[in-house]
């Protein structure tokens, strides 16, 4: 496995199996790798001839420099389990060699409504980061497939409006959500859980899965389901951010009853935001 911080020895290796016609899958992390994060490798591997991972804590997607400075970081016990998978390139720059115009001087990009709304509205230029960065890795590794996990669902719409928006030659991939035992969507924020907040944090996906029975039951007044799910999880001790019903192609109300839906939670428990989805 290769190991780089560069750019420019990124940029040369991923150049020399494009010249040899061979494909790359990349999968962009932000590191603090867990299952769900390997399962995505995995596939990678199924799907090109060379793996490329990422490992970078993007500044311009946090709103909050708290939560920036939370954020962990494991690059070495991460690339021991990337070099056990087998791929062939890590990428792990750091700010000032990724950002050499400086982060505050980076021009952003802007993808319209979809990067408003939900995640965009809690968090204000949250996707505009996710989108900056992801454009430039996609740049800089020029990837055949670039894999991407269900579990923050908008923001994988916001990776599929970027390559449309850009005629990117680029298939993306979402993979389904990882799971624990009791159904908490796997995440690095997990570890920000006290072991009581731990034993809770599980009633986000119960909530997700009521919801999705009542609505394959035949149930399709969405405000009440919904205010219900909020109501559920104030009892459980959340503090619910956003609860909603919505269409999977554009994440908006949806417009009849037979529309393929998605279940959308955001709330926060202790001092830990966690967020999950179930399609219907």
């Amino acid at each position: 496995m290769h190991f780089f911080t560069g750019i420019q020895e990124t940029q040369d290796l991923c150049q020399k199996w494009r010249d040899k016609v061979e494909s790359i899958a990349f999968v962009p992390t932000m590191g603090c790798l867990h299952e769900g994060h390997l399962s995505l490798v995995e596939k990678a591997k199924s799907l090109a001839q060379h793996v490329v991972v990422s490992i970078f804590v993007n500044p311009l997607q946090f709103d909050d420099v708290n939560d920036l400075a939370k954020y962990p970081h494991t690059l070495e016990d991460d690339r021991l389990k990337l070099e056990e998978l087998g791929i062939d390139l890590l990428f792990a720059p750091d700010v000032d060699a990724f950002y050499p115009e400086g982060e505050h001087a980076v021009k952003q990009t802007d993808l319209g409504q979809i990067t408003a709304i939900l995640e965009g509205a809690q968090r204000p230029g949250h996707f505009a980061g996710v989108a900056t960065v992801v454009e430039r890795l996609f740049g800089l590794i020029q990837p055949n497939i670039a894999i991407f996990g269900e579990k923050d669902f908008q923001q994988l719409m916001v990776i599929q409006k970027l390559v449309k928006e850009f005629s990117l030659d680029i298939e993306i991939v979402g993979m389904p959500i990882f799971r624990e035992e009791d159904g908490l969507a796997m995440s690095s924020r997990n570890l920000r859980l006290t072991e009581a907040e731990r034993e809770k944090a599980a009633e986000i996906y119960q909530q997700l899965a009521l919801l999705r029975k009542e609505i394959l039951a035949g149930a399709n007044n969405f405000a009440v389901l919904e205010q219900l799910a909020i109501e559920n999880l104030i009892k459980a001790g959340f503090e619910p951010e956003y609860v909603v019903i919505r269409e999977t192609s554009t994440l908006l109300p949806p417009v009849n009853h037979s529309d393929d839906k998605v279940i959308l939670i955001a709330a926060k428990l202790g001092e830990t935001r966690l967020i999950d989805n179930i399609r219907v």
